[in-house]
């Protein structure tokens, strides 16, 4: 078993670099030894602790497309601001999209514990060398949409985010823990949403319906790709990065969905959804992994509108970036935060003006 003692050991070792190594073997080897037994233990991983080279680039990618989704994903809904039909909806919207942008922040700072810049995973995702989720490649044709990315969209972020609130690596995990409470807002108040139309107008009831049919199969993609094909889930798994595989928490969240899509009196697009008392669990379709692969590539709906948008806010805030560097360089010199001291004055100087008023 782990101790905490045997990984301060190895993060306090002397002559160790960003790897860990110390040029010897034997070194090496107590190193990989304490951080394996830390993972076996269940103990957190802190940034000045050895890890493996492969934990973590295995960890710079997972966060890097966690916070640069969150950070696309304010786009399909940020264009239903100025039109969502009620005051009260457009102040919920406006905070959930204001979270999402925090979210992107905790991410990429979870990120930069790892040594990885934010200004250099911001490139990555501009050249397209990093990815986002796919769900966000996808369009908000009506204001239901909006409903359905909260209920479907957040409610599977939920499913997959809530075992990372135990990742090994703690800054991450940490970060999770405030996500998943905010997230789990946003997905209450997509239900609420969708409940509303649902039992609205007939025509309020076919939009939310048509939202349901059109964001289901892309949400349940959001776990990613089976696992005899996961390039990455049985290692981030051994590693306690992950905590179950992409088809558990898939089926979790349709076991999820089902009984809510009945409250909402909608119902879910997949003529093979049914309940198999055997397994206790819902059978459910394939899924078309071909297009799940193509909107990967970039040739999803909005692919090139998402990502030419990012850049472009991105060139258009160069400025606030700029001008916020020189603050702080300008308040970390020397002496630049002691209060100015108070201008001198003479015994016969009178100090108020024959009105009393201080002069200038």
């Amino acid at each position: 078993m782990a101790t905490a003692a045997a990984q301060q050991t190895a993060r306090t070792q002397p002559g160790t670099g960003r790897d860990g190594t110390v040029g010897t073997t034997d070194a090496d080897d107590a190193f990989a030894r304490a951080f394996d037994a830390a993972v076996a233990a269940d103990e957190r991983i802190e940034p000045r602790d050895w890890m493996p080279d492969a934990y973590r680039a295995t960890l710079v990618r997972q966060i890097a497309q966690h916070a640069h989704s969150e950070i696309i994903g304010m786009q399909p809904e940020a264009n239903w601001i100025t039109r969502a039909p009620s005051l009260r909806r457009k102040a919920i919207l406006m905070a959930k999209v204001q979270d999402e942008a925090g979210h992107g922040l905790y991410l990429y700072s979870a990120a930069e514990t790892l040594g990885t810049g934010r200004d250099e995973l911001l490139d990555k995702l501009h050249s397209g060398r990093q990815k986002y989720s796919s769900i966000f490649n996808y369009p908000t044709l009506t204001w239901a949409d909006v409903g359905a990315i909260g209920w479907l969209v957040d409610g599977a972020a939920i499913t997959n985010q809530v075992p990372l609130c135990r990742c090994s690596y703690g800054p991450y995990a940490r970060a999770m823990v405030r996500i998943c409470k905010e997230e789990s807002f946003h997905q209450r108040q997509g239900y609420e949403l969708l409940l509303a139309l649902s039992k609205g107008t007939p025509e309020q009831h076919a939009m939310a319906q048509d939202a349901v049919d059109r964001w289901w199969w892309p949400s349940l993609m959001m776990f990613g790709p089976p696992d005899d094909e996961s390039a990455h889930s049985a290692q981030s798994m051994a590693w306690k990065i992950k905590r179950h595989s992409n088809d558990e928490l898939r089926q979790r969240f349709v076991d999820i969905c089902v009984p809510q899509a009945e409250s909402l009196g909608l119902t879910l697009p997949d003529p093979d959804l049914r309940w198999n008392e055997e397994r206790g669990q819902h059978d459910f379709g394939a899924i078309d992994w071909t297009e799940f692969r193509e909107v990967l590539k970039g040739n999803g709906p909005c692919n090139e509108q998402r990502i030419t948008q990012r850049r472009r806010a991105h060139d258009e805030g160069a400025w606030v970036r700029e001008a916020a560097a020189a603050h702080a360089a300008k308040h970390s010199r020397p002496g630049a935060g002691a209060p100015a001291a108070p201008a001198p004055t003479t015994a016969s100087a009178d100090t108020t003006g024959t009105t009393g008023a201080p002069q200038a």
